[in-house]
């Protein structure tokens, strides 16, 4: 059964006076899934603004008594309900055996941020789909390079690597990198050289039997498909060279010749090349940590860094609120930061899912040939996915289940 949505305008005008996708400013807005109105502050956000047509799923406006009336312990669809008994774990894609680990940490009375590092650390020695840890996803030199990200929602900390050689264990690293520095990002090898130094295995080679001959297939094969535009040679290996605007003061690029480069980008991802285990836990104390680990996009351009180690795109946690997670095409999902704006729309008051479904909406908007998706956790432990251009799975694991559940989501 769908959740009932009330905004509350500022006017006696209702958005159903209005032209299609008209904006309309509210003072409140309420949610049966949650039973609260959510006064905004106009001083704080003066013009913060919804299309209605994201708030009023069922096409009516309420007052504030009558939606008094109607609140429920309804359930949103592809939406599941945690009793508040905390721990729970919950991740992209059936990585079962992930979430066991990260559930057998929590339930034992570990931490959060403990919980998610033996969630990925799993998955990385699993190597999940070929899409995490070593062994997979080579770039156009035929190397595995890893990506990793945690973050307390606690404390706000993060730490991350990008582009990550000859070590294995990325999410130990990122956490390192959280523990024993005041930076939140390290790169390449000096990511490698750090993660050494700090006790963790390597140099180590990360290519894999598998690895190596996908991409000597796709060497055959003019290393087609591949991540370059506006450039020449095409169909080949390269090495190439930019093709268009190549002096601004002889040729002024077409604006509409960039637009349309941008919005017909030719999606290259898929479950086995393009992947990330992203994963969020509540612990038994109600703190919340995420985590995710990658080794990125298959065939990508050496150097590289996809959304895995970015804080608010890959995933994001922020203990007042809930967590975020996310897969798919990161290239184009970083620039929107989805998962910062899935727990920033659940802080203004929107359950999981429509918060997800809005960052999400708000891509494919921009780029409707793009696929990713998002999964939504409030801090009460109600979790929602959404997703475009592709069917996504979700994994769970809570004190109310005897072991994982999966939860499929339909673009």
């Amino acid at each position: 059964m769908e959740g009932i949505y009330v905004a509350f305008f500022e006017s006696q005008v209702t958005p159903f006076d209005l032209p299609m996708k008209s904006i309309c400013r509210l003072v409140s807005y309420g949610s049966s899934a949650t039973g609260k109105i959510d006064t905004l502050n106009l001083d704080r956000h003066p013009i913060y603004n919804f299309f209605f047509l994201h708030i009023l799923s069922d096409q009516t406006v309420y007052t504030r008594d009558d939606f008094k009336h109607m609140i429920s312990d309804q359930i949103l669809g592809n939406e599941a309900v945690n009793s508040g008994q905390y721990p729970l774990v919950v991740s992209t894609w059936p990585f079962l055996e992930a979430v066991r680990a990260a559930w057998t940490a929590v339930d034992g009375g570990f931490s959060a941020v403990d919980a998610v590092v033996e969630g990925c650390s799993a998955c990385e020695e699993l190597r999940c789909d070929g899409t995490v840890g070593p062994g997979g996803s080579p770039d156009e030199t035929g190397e595995t390079t890893i990506d990793a990200m945690v973050m307390d929602g606690v404390t706000m900390e993060v730490g991350a690597v990008a582009a990550m050689r000859y070590v294995k264990d990325g999410i130990k690293a990122a956490r390192l990198v959280m523990q024993h520095t005041e930076h939140t990002l390290l790169v390449g090898e000096k990511a490698s050289v750090f993660a050494i130094s700090m006790g963790l295995p390597g140099p180590s080679n990360l290519s894999s039997s598998e690895s190596v001959e996908k991409w000597t297939k796709w060497r055959e094969n003019h290393c087609q498909p591949n991540f370059w535009k506006n450039v020449v040679p095409v169909g080949s290996c390269g090495p190439y060279h930019a093709k268009d605007c190549l002096n601004l003061n002889d040729r002024i690029c077409s604006k509409a010749t960039l637009m349309e480069s941008i919005t017909s980008r030719p999606s290259h991802v898929g479950l086995q090349n393009h992947d990330t285990i992203s994963m969020a836990v509540i612990d038994k104390r109600g703190q919340i940590a995420v985590g995710t680990s990658t080794n990125g996009a298959t065939f990508k351009i050496p150097g590289r860094v996809g959304d895995g180690p970015i804080a608010g795109s890959s995933a994001y946690a922020d203990n007042e609120v809930g967590a975020c997670g996310a897969t798919g095409d990161g290239d184009i999902m970083m620039r929107f930061l989805p998962c910062y704006q899935v727990v920033e729309s659940m802080r203004l008051g929107m359950d999981p899912k429509l918060a997800a479904k809005d960052a999400i909406s708000r891509i494919a908007r921009k780029f409707p040939n793009f696929v990713g998706a998002v999964v939504a956790i409030n801090r009460n432990g109600v979790h929602a996915g959404a997703c475009h251009g592709w069917t996504f799975q979700y994994s769970v694991r809570s004190s109310e289940m005897d072991d994982v559940k999966v939860f499929t989501v339909q673009p």
